[in-house]
């Protein structure tokens, strides 16, 4: 699901991190053993009467559970929509602690992944033949659903490959072409506000930690990578402070604005033209649609720009998967849920069209009934056909926190305070470096 907002959880949920899980690569913290279930277990179990429990957010998701139930009458999921994101998260360790009310299967998002893997409470799902799945799915989504030592921790759902939207009326204006490097989005950013000191190139929200993340990923920053109990942490690696003298030059020129996003505000602009451009995840297009109408028709899409000419580079920002939860009593009926819902052509593309989340599976980015939509509200433009390209160039390697509560917490009051205040984010980075280091190494870990 896409991820507007990357926020704090309650206060002191990660103290039941330090480590619990960090054992690392044995079979029982791995949630599983290494030996496969045979297709008779399987079989037997998807005959017999059970009730799984589901914890999803997505709208009418009740249709995929359906074509579930429809191929395996019986098993009746219960789904329960726990809230979106974060407020789950926090239900979800709430019943976790206090060892009943469970599901048998959540939704997560990609970067949560590793938050709940530290602590073992996330079932392995090769013994139930989700490696065989690998190749059904965009490269890039399987590496972040297994984990060091081939786990496979979830099933992909969707994502948020990371391009440019961006309004054509303004730029043929000013005589602007969609910029394809950073080089000449900084001069069209320029450009454009002296020209007309109401409008802004682009809003990079000074609250928004989820789009940061994803623009590091392109710039090749590899800020986080956990073993065990030893994590590196690099936020202002070279790469990271390349991106902090852009961005926080930008904002300190006062040729691009950070106001927070997902506020009326930030939608007023959106439907006045104060941004010519939103640089978003692939569930953008829809989300756009329907949260600026008044601007219908002008909009168009495009790959971010380059740091290096002629590049082919993207982040991600956002997507979700289904994952298992160990205290399952019902493994198998659990893991081929999650596997059917992600899988099942019928699922999969009712996923793409009814409910608007961006593919993670390669046959349905392929397919002309979502990759050759023409939607007016972009000109006509298959929007899905450029975001599915883009999908191809995010690179596979990167990495989440098991503490990202935390993590934004402190990219917060540093690095976005600096983006807001219009002060020095590359020092700001150092701060946000610091605070991750102390606080990891607070609940144990062995900082590199």
């Amino acid at each position: 699901m896409r991820t507007p907002r990357l926020r704090l959880l309650a206060a002191g949920v990660a103290a039941g991190l330090v480590l619990a899980g960090c054992g690392g690569g044995s079979d029982d913290d791995s949630g599983g053993t290494s030996s496969a279930v045979s297709q008779a277990d399987i079989d037997k179990a998807m005959q017999t009467p059970t009730e799984l429990t589901f914890w999803s957010w997505v709208p009418n998701i009740d249709k995929e559970i359906a074509l579930f139930e429809k191929e395996y009458p019986a098993i009746n999921v219960k789904l329960v929509n726990a809230g979106q994101g974060e407020p789950q998260y926090t239900k979800l360790r709430t019943a976790l602690k206090a060892g009943s009310g469970a599901p048998d299967v959540v939704q997560i998002e990609f970067q949560y992944i590793p938050t709940f893997t530290i602590t073992g409470d996330l079932l392995d799902l090769r013994p139930y033949g989700a490696e065989a799945l690998k190749d059904q799915f965009v490269d890039w989504t399987w590496g972040q659903v297994t984990g060091a030592d081939g786990q496979v921790w979830a099933i992909p759902q969707d994502t948020g490959p990371m391009g440019m939207l961006y309004r054509q009326d303004i730029f043929d204006k000013y005589g602007i072409k969609p910029p394809t490097t950073w080089d000449e989005f900084a001069a069209a950013a320029r450009t454009l506000h002296a020209a007309d000191p109401n409008v802004y190139l682009t809003n990079l929200a000074s609250n928004q930690n989820g789009a940061w993340m994803g623009l590091l990923w392109q710039a090749g920053s590899r800020p986080f990578k956990t073993d065990g109990d030893r994590i590196s942490v690099s936020v202002n690696d070279e790469a990271s402070k390349k991106l902090g003298q852009y961005w926080g030059g930008l904002a300190k020129e006062g040729v691009i604005s950070t106001d927070a996003d997902f506020t009326d505000q930030w939608y007023q602009g959106l439907n006045r033209g104060k941004y010519a451009t939103w640089l978003t995840a692939a569930w953008g297009p829809v989300f756009l649609s329907t949260s600026a109408k008044d601007t219908s028709g002008k909009w168009r899409a495009a790959p971010l720009p380059q740091w290096t000419d002629g590049g082919q580079e993207a982040g991600n920002w956002g997507g979700s998967t289904s994952a298992v939860v160990k205290t399952t009593k019902n493994p198998i009926a659990a893991a081929k849920f999650a596997e059917f819902l992600n899988t099942d052509p019928e699922s999969t593309m009712m996923f793409a069209t009814e409910q608007f989340l961006f593919p993670a599976t390669k046959a349905v980015l392929s397919n002309p009934a979502f990759s050759d939509q023409k939607p007016a509200f972009y000109g006509g433009q298959q929007v899905n056909q450029v975001f599915a390209g883009i999908s191809d160039t995010v690179a596979t390697d990167f990495q989440w926190p098991p503490f990202l509560d935390q993590t934004v917490n402190d990219w917060d009051e540093t690095v976005g305070k600096s983006l807001a205040d219009r002060t020095d984010t590359v020092a700001a980075l150092d701060q946000w470096q610091q605070r991750i280091t102390t606080y990891a190494k607070n609940q144990g870990f062995k900082v590199e």
